[in-house]
């Protein structure tokens, strides 16, 4: 079955961060990710890591440190130079802390001249790391609304403009929901290019169990099609993080 990691910026927020890598260890994740983990030193982040054996998936790219605005910019005409000095810093920071994956966040634009800045700044960053893997995720416009990237096949396309071997796809399965009602398919459409997975259930973006989203069926197909990476739990529990694991076993 899938290997599972906890997203520790929705999951066990009842305890203080430093302490939500423990937990999630006690609770069977082998892997953590963090959306925005920049507020805190990288050797306090390190030490968790080495105290629980644990890796660190993914973060996210850039670092908040936007006012008012939304997270991400890496599609917005004129944002070029922020984006290359922000990208910069999210990478040294991945690479100090060993992350797997840097997410790219598009931010809020729209039209062709949007589409050629993405592509232009995702070029820019593949040859910036490239021995970093980077990912490009669609998020639907529901929860996040005029993010640029809300479609997978514009995902595709962006992808095979970019033409680079550590830019590639992450796999929201809770997002593919809202965006085609399709997850399976929608999934075997993409998954040449998937690097990285993240569940929630649907409705409510809870506990990757029951709803709309038939999670074991979802499992089992990563598991035929020889999926290899991560799966991040990235969902907002319905009461605490360890009253709702009941999921997890019977998924690993």
């Amino acid at each position: 079955m899938p290997r599972f990691a906890a997203n520790l910026t929705t999951l066990f927020t009842e305890l203080p961060f430093l302490d939500r890598f423990a937990a999630a260890k006690a609770a069977g994740f082998e892997g953590v990710e963090v959306l925005f983990p920049y507020e805190h030193p990288a050797p306090e982040i390190l030490k968790r890591l080495a105290m629980t054996g644990q890796t660190l998936v993914l973060i996210n790219c850039p670092p908040p440190n936007y006012t008012g605005g939304t997270a991400g910019f890496a599609a917005v005409p004129g944002d070029e130079a922020r984006f290359r000095h922000d990208f910069r810093r999210a990478a040294r920071y991945a690479r100090a802390l060993g992350a797997r994956h840097l997410h790219i966040m598009a931010g809020v634009a729209e039209g062709p001249a949007a589409l050629d800045t993405y592509v232009g700044n995702l070029r820019w960053a593949a040859a910036e790391a490239p021995r970093q893997s980077l990912t490009i995720e669609p998020i639907n416009g529901h929860d996040m609304p005029g993010y640029f990237l809300q479609d997978y096949d514009l995902a595709m396309d962006v992808l095979r403009s970019v033409d680079a071997g550590n830019l590639r796809m992450q796999y929201d399965a809770y997002h593919a929901h809202r965006l085609t009602g399709d997850v399976g398919a929608t999934w075997k459409k993409v998954r040449v290019r998937v690097a990285h997975v993240q569940v929630a259930g649907f409705p409510g973006r809870h506990e990757p169990a029951g709803g709309e989203i038939d999670f074991p069926a979802f499992f089992a197909r990563l598991d035929d099609d020889g999926y290899a990476g991560w799966v991040s739990a990235e969902y907002f529990p319905r009461q605490t993080t360890t009253f709702g694991l009941g999921w997890l076993p019977s998924a690993v």
